[in-house]
């Protein structure tokens, strides 16, 4: 019998990412949050910038393969800029919260790697390969087995984790993805132009 991605627990749990309150939170989308996952600059970094995605969400993968890899060249590579990734599981939520497990599971140092790999499999998806497939796929170039693979997508301390993590999303006023803030201001205009008007101008503050 295959594994199933997630028990009945974690999937009422991913609902809740698919049904965020609309109400915003003042200051919650740029503080620090405990489950954050991040790159380039330090804590003190004069420019954060938050992303709220899923790996399910199309719009998110488009922005992963042809935006972020000039905006980390511009921005993070150089640690001019704190980029800070937030997990928010949309339809289809079971694969969704699978794959974000998956990528801790995976350690640190592959985590967004693993996250690229995930948001790529999307057109997989769509000639008709399973989720379920491309996961253990990925899962296997982690080095990870089908046992350690179930075992990660079936933990219920993690579950309850990202759980936790999307209620912060909700108290912050996130309300889809893929969300963006820029020190805490919601910015509509992901596209590397939209985003540059948003950050250049508190790098040049900063001197």
């Amino acid at each position: 019998m295959r594994p199933t991605f997630l028990n009945r627990r974690a999937a009422m749990i991913a609902a809740v990412g698919a049904t965020l309150a609309l109400a915003a939170c003042s200051g919650g989308a740029s503080a620090p949050a405990e489950g954050d996952m991040a790159k380039g600059a330090g804590e003190d970094a004069a420019v954060t910038v938050v992303e709220y995605a899923s790996v399910t969400c199309g719009v998110c993968a488009a922005w992963n393969e042809q935006v972020k890899p000039e905006f980390e060249e511009r921005y993070v590579n150089n640690n001019r800029v704190r980029f800070v990734f937030r997990e928010l599981p949309t339809a289809p939520q079971n694969i969704a919260v699978a794959g974000f497990l998956l990528a801790r599971c995976a350690g640190d140092d592959r985590y967004f790697e693993v996250v690229d790999q995930i948001m790529r499999a999307q057109a997989e998806w769509q000639r008709g390969v399973s989720p379920r497939e491309s996961l253990l796929r990925i899962a296997a170039d982690a080095g990870l087995s089908q046992e350690e693979f179930t075992r990660c997508v079936t933990d219920e301390d993690a579950i309850l984790a990202m759980d936790e993590r999307v209620q912060a999303a909700q108290r912050a006023g996130v309300t889809g993805t893929p969300y963006f803030t820029v020190n805490g201001q919601h910015v509509s205009d992901v596209s590397l132009e939209g985003l540059s008007a948003a950050i250049d101008p508190l790098l040049e503050a900063e001197g």
